[in-house]
């Protein structure tokens, strides 16, 4: 996609100018719409999580999560936070496609795809009129905290390189766009195909929060509950996703982390704070534990 590529080459070579973990471009043919970066390797922090986490889990659910996987989820959370702060000055938004920042269509957008792809294909009942008036609610909370930081979009493990030399690397925020710094934080730890247990996932979090807190001053309770939403709007995203390749266009892996996925909505149940009443939008994760897959 000529636009995606645009916007790719323009963000990497802001953050690369930043000092950024980000590839170095090295070429670029407009006219042929083509490029060339930097080689970073063949791993991923995903295909490391695959490798030496998800046979361990299967094997034992109480098993130990690997240290130096730990150790890289802490270094891309730093990683991270240097992105989505520099990533507000730095970046061309007029760049950013398919829209300059996570505003309500957007997020409407992904409302839909998760109402039509994973509740219609999974027959989950929902009101059509009482759903579409919490969705509403929720798209204006979500919008009431800051929004002028870097959203990378789709920060999730598969999308962090582990480098030849044991560095990390992002890659694929060419859907980055203006948006709120919880977001990303729940892409990556909310990723159901990686299946980080809890405490790991809350300790990550509360990792990201002081860092957060050394560079500027926010209320955490706040922060909290902001994060909480967005992990919400996340999770239902990529149950969208998941209805629609998975179980429409039956490609593999998709289907399978339906069920994670929403054993993470429920674990947001049980620990509930969101400020606001979202009556159907609850019953409805209430209702979806039932799918089976």
């Amino acid at each position: 996609d000529k636009k995606e590529n645009a916007a790719f080459i323009s963000f990497a070579q802001s953050f690369y100018q930043q000092g950024l973990l980000v590839p170095l471009i090295l070429a670029v043919d407009e006219e042929n719409d083509m490029y060339i970066q930097e080689d970073l390797g063949q791993d991923n922090l995903f295909a490391l999580v695959q490798r030496d986490w998800l046979p361990l889990l299967e094997s034992d659910a109480d098993a130990h999560f690997p240290e130096y996987l730990k150790d890289l989820y802490y270094r891309s959370l730093r990683e991270l936070l240097r992105l989505q702060m520099a990533g507000k000055d730095c970046i061309d938004y007029s760049k950013a496609t398919p829209c300059p920042s996570f505003h309500r269509d957007a997020i409407h957008w992904d409302l839909n795809y998760f109402k039509y792809m994973f509740l219609r294909i999974c027959r989950v009942p929902f009101d059509e009129q009482a759903l579409e008036d919490d969705f509403r609610r929720f798209s204006a909370f979500l919008l009431q905290v800051p929004c002028d930081y870097f959203l990378y979009r789709d920060f999730q493990s598969a999308n962090i390189m582990v480098t030849f030399e044991g560095d990390i690397a992002f890659i694929d925020f060419q859907g980055g766009r203006r948006g709120a710094l919880q977001y990303d934080l729940a892409s990556l730890l909310y990723d159901a195909k990686t299946r980080l247990p809890k405490t790991l996932r809350d300790e990550l979090a509360a990792y990201y929060l002081r860092l957060l807190q050394e560079n500027i001053s926010i209320d955490e309770q706040e922060f909290k509950a902001y994060y909480q939403a967005y992990t919400l709007c996340r999770l239902m995203q990529a149950l969208g996703a998941f209805g629609f390749r998975g179980l429409v266009e039956k490609k593999e892996g998709f289907a399978e982390s339906i069920p994670p996925a929403l054993a993470m909505i429920r674990e947001i149940l049980d620990e509930w704070s969101l400020p606001i009443e979202l009556p159907e939008l609850k019953a409805v994760f209430q209702r979806m534990q039932a799918v089976q897959i």
